[in-house]
């Protein structure tokens, strides 16, 4: 498992129903060391999801390229893993069976049973195996979704703001189980997120992107051991540095969940 992904001269363009066109990606450059774990922010709307989903294979680029350890990405693969902000579970399948759904829809799922329940104890769900969706809280659902995208040991996970639908809370004790996973599965992972606390706290490397048409600002290496203590002074130094980079220093408020 390596996980290196390339991301060069890649530009995107959508066409609205009045025949106008957006640039969503202008020509971005990027490379993920394998095994890092990196955060895309910036403002909304300015490409990140868009972007992430180059690197999933589900948008190809209008030029230019993305590479997963040198072979050039053109669509889905397994050794891509995808979680979403809604945890997109089917209703009419247990929590194991959505775990399972992918092994199962691939024909390995024989081979690859007990991954599954594995799985189910690693991100917490044992014991509500078979429990629908709607009898679980949201959490539990967006803990069964990564454990869907885990299960089948891709080199890279994408993370769409998989926390944004949480409350504070619950998503701290997230971000501390991704990690976890993240450490304990030697994988790139790369987040798309608009907290910027979140980001720091998580990353070894904070991306900053334009508005549309995005292309990269900076990229900004987070030196600072885990585990780490969001009150840090190191830690509202990187914050700073970040909102001032995207114009927004002194307009957004401080979270009030600081540790």
């Amino acid at each position: 498992m390596v996980g290196e992904i390339k991301i060069e001269n890649v530009h995107k363009e959508f066409v609205n129903p009045d025949g106008s066109k957006i640039v969503a990606l202008n020509d971005v450059n990027l490379t993920v060391k394998p095994g890092s774990f990196i955060s895309l922010i910036g403002p909304s709307g300015c490409g990140k999801t868009t972007l992430l989903r180059a690197i999933a294979g589900l948008n190809v680029a209008d030029s230019g390229a993305v590479y997963l350890d040198g072979e050039k990405v053109v669509k889905p693969g397994v050794d891509r893993g995808y979680a979403f902000q809604q945890a997109n579970l089917f209703p009419w399948l247990n929590i194991k069976n959505n775990i399972a759904f992918g092994l199962k829809a691939r024909g390995v799922y024989k081979q690859q049973k007990e991954e599954v329940d594995s799985f189910i104890e690693t991100v917490g769900l044992k014991g509500f195996e078979h429990s629908y969706p709607h009898q679980v809280s949201g959490g539990m659902c967006q803990r069964a979704a990564l454990a869907r995208a885990l299960v089948g040991h891709p080199k890279v996970l994408l993370l769409d703001e998989p926390l944004g639908a949480l409350d504070a809370f619950t998503r701290m004790n997230m971000q501390d189980m991704i990690l976890d996973l993240w450490e304990k599965h030697n994988m790139t992972m790369i987040m798309v997120t608009h907290d910027v606390d979140e980001a720091i706290y998580m990353s070894d490397q904070v991306v900053v992107m334009s508005a549309r048409p995005a292309k990269v600002e900076k990229v900004i290496d987070i030196e600072i051991s885990r585990p780490r203590n969001r009150g840090q002074d190191i830690f509202m130094n990187y914050r700073r540095e970040i909102l001032e980079i995207l114009n927004f220093a002194g307009n957004i408020p401080a979270p009030d969940y600081y540790l």
